[in-house]
């Protein structure tokens, strides 16, 4: 969706300043919210996608305006509600105020560790089919604005660009994150020209490399 978290391109939001000292947490707050959205994503009632989603769904006013970590636990919220694992009266609350209901997983403390490295290449799935471009091949991204998730940001749609690298069989966001299924397609790696997206005056050396699935491209051929 075009909401607030999709701003590539954008002018007003002042430069991106690399700070190498910054801290991973601005508040004791926000380790506490990481910490529980990794726990609540081991629960198995949502996936990684639809978390996606839940974020950049936020009021586009309150996406720019809120800390990183404030918008993971107000996702974390609408989540918690939609999988009615949390009732809205309990949200100002200190305990439950009705039964849990059952869970996929846990994760316990002890395990912490080993679950998350067990996670790498969990998006990966078997595929039936032979990959439609190859390395070197030129594309053009689909210009496509769905109301849904969709990892196929605005500032690249409607662009050419190469494939650089075949990544693979993957579960596709755009069909995940809308509680759609897995609807596993191929990944690739394509590099688009700075000044295909943003025009002459972007810099002539610059490009952008993206992540993309097979039904964002269209052959150039």
């Amino acid at each position: 969706m075009n909401g607030g978290a999709d701003l590539g391109g954008m002018h007003g939001f002042g430069p991106v300043v690399d700070d190498p000292d910054e801290p991973h947490f601005h508040a004791g707050w926000e380790p506490r919210v990481m910490a529980m959205v990794v726990a609540l994503g081991a629960c198995g009632q949502w996936n990684i996608d639809q978390s996606r989603f839940a974020r950049e769904s936020l009021s586009p006013p309150d996406y720019m305006r809120w800390p990183y970590y404030r918008i993971w636990l107000e996702a974390a919220e609408k989540m918690l509600l939609k999988a009615d694992m949390i009732a809205k009266n309990e949200l100002g609350e200190t305990k439950s105020l009705t039964p849990a209901i059952p869970v996929k997983g846990t994760m316990e403390p002890e395990n912490v560790w080993a679950k998350l490295h067990s996670l790498a290449g969990s998006a990966e799935r078997p595929g039936s089919t032979s990959a439609a471009f190859a390395v070197g091949d030129n594309i053009r991204t689909i210009n496509n604005h769905p109301a849904g998730h969709t990892r196929l940001p605005r500032y690249a749609r409607g662009h050419n660009g190469v494939v650089t690298k075949v990544l693979g069989h993957h579960v596709f966001p755009d069909s995940s994150g809308n509680d759609l299924g897995d609807d596993p397609r191929w990944l690739y790696q394509v590099r688009f020209l700075a000044q295909e997206l943003w025009g002459e005056q972007a810099n002539p050396r610059d490009s952008v490399t993206l992540d993309l699935w097979e039904p964002h491209l269209r052959s150039m051929s």
